[in-house]
């Protein structure tokens, strides 16, 4: 009878350490969110080593909580501490990934996904036990918390980075054509093209209303006469050659049926016209994950949102980490040809499709 082989307890006291970073890790990721939603990194950027009762007058909040805040950020050695003098300091290096002005990306939003997806972890254990999945009005801040996050990007890069990745694209909006963003949650993105490009003409469709709500408040806000935007299932688009451009950031790989969504933009582009879709950077095998740096986060999102929200409605959960070797053949399945992967420097997050219907 086969027995079985001891436990090393060298390598179980290891990986018993690095739970316990798991676990200070997801810690932090709530205090991060709550540092970037009360804009105390954005404060302690700007100050002097400073006491907490000083921060907290500055940022305009409770003290006591600061400092219970001060104390997490301390020992998690994101702010710096001098206990001779309690003062309190947020080092540059750091301020750089998590302030509104970061310059290599306010990783600090993106934590605020966190929360909101802890609001749903029960549903999700459901999930597993029974199938199905959990529909977007469960989410009750995602559209506004989307709209936060990607809107920096957007500001950044879209017009003067994004868009230029498509030969003489440019050019054509300066003129004049038919846009439209396909799963535009907020919308943030047409609203910023018809700024820009007041010649062209610009629609969004997206199954939320909430977020349709927000992008139609936003272009109100902007005065825009060329924007607008409807609530629409992106796999019932049902429109024949009609758009000389459509866009798609980060919206394929959460839709129910992501093939019809892909066949439905292919029929709405007139013949020569490009399709310009942003998605995750991943491959779809496993196994080319495994040194992603993002991985494990990729594959925690999807579980928690892109890929549930699919199956809530009968779709197919294709995934956060669909990756580039599906993408590119469903793009094909869908009729497209010439299409090539861009990407942008910076953004390790996503890969830049373009594909042209022939």
């Amino acid at each position: 009878m086969a027995t079985e082989a001891p436990i090393d307890m060298v390598k179980a006291e290891a990986f018993a350490g690095e739970v316990l970073g798991y676990l200070n890790g997801a810690s932090l990721a709530f205090m991060v969110a709550i540092g970037h939603e009360t804009e105390l990194f954005d404060r302690m950027a700007d100050l002097r080593p400073s006491t907490s009762e000083e921060i907290a007058t500055v940022a305009g909040l409770n003290e006591r909580y600061v400092r219970e805040w001060l104390g997490a950020m301390v020992t998690g050695r994101v702010v710096d501490y001098d206990a001779a003098a309690k003062k309190y300091k947020l080092p540059p290096e750091h301020a750089a990934s998590l302030t509104r002005a970061a310059v290599t990306g306010n990783m600090a939003g993106f934590a605020t996904f966190f929360p909101e997806f802890g609001k749903v972890s029960q549903q999700i254990v459901h999930c597993f036990k029974n199938g199905g999945g959990v529909p977007y009005s469960e989410y009750d801040r995602f559209q506004t918390l989307m709209r936060n996050d990607s809107a920096q990007v957007f500001d950044a890069t879209l017009i003067d980075v994004t868009l230029p990745l498509v030969p003489g694209l440019v050019e054509k909006l300066q003129a004049g054509i038919e846009v439209a963003d396909v799963g535009c949650g907020a919308g943030h993105a047409i609203n910023l093209m018809a700024t820009a490009f007041p010649n062209s003409r610009f629609v969004g469709y997206d199954f939320s209303e909430d977020g349709i709500a927000l992008a139609r408040a936003e272009a109100k806000a902007m005065g825009l006469t060329n924007a607008s935007f409807e609530v629409r299932d992106a796999a019932k688009l049902d429109i024949s050659s009609r758009f000389d451009l459509i866009t798609a950031f980060d919206a394929v790989h959460d839709q129910a049926h992501p093939d019809k969504m892909l066949k439905c933009i292919y029929d709405a582009l007139k013949p020569g016209a490009d399709f310009l879709c942003v998605d995750i950077a991943a491959s779809s095998n496993l196994e080319e994950n495994i040194e992603n740096p993002m991985a494990p986060m990729l594959y925690t999102i999807s579980t928690m949102h892109c890929m549930t929200v699919s199956l809530a409605y009968g779709g197919v959960g294709l995934g956060t980490v669909w990756g580039e070797q599906k993408a590119l053949l469903m793009l094909e399945e869908a009729g497209f040809g010439n299409i090539r992967v861009e990407h942008v420097e910076g953004d390790i997050f996503n890969n830049y499709y373009i594909a042209r219907r022939e």
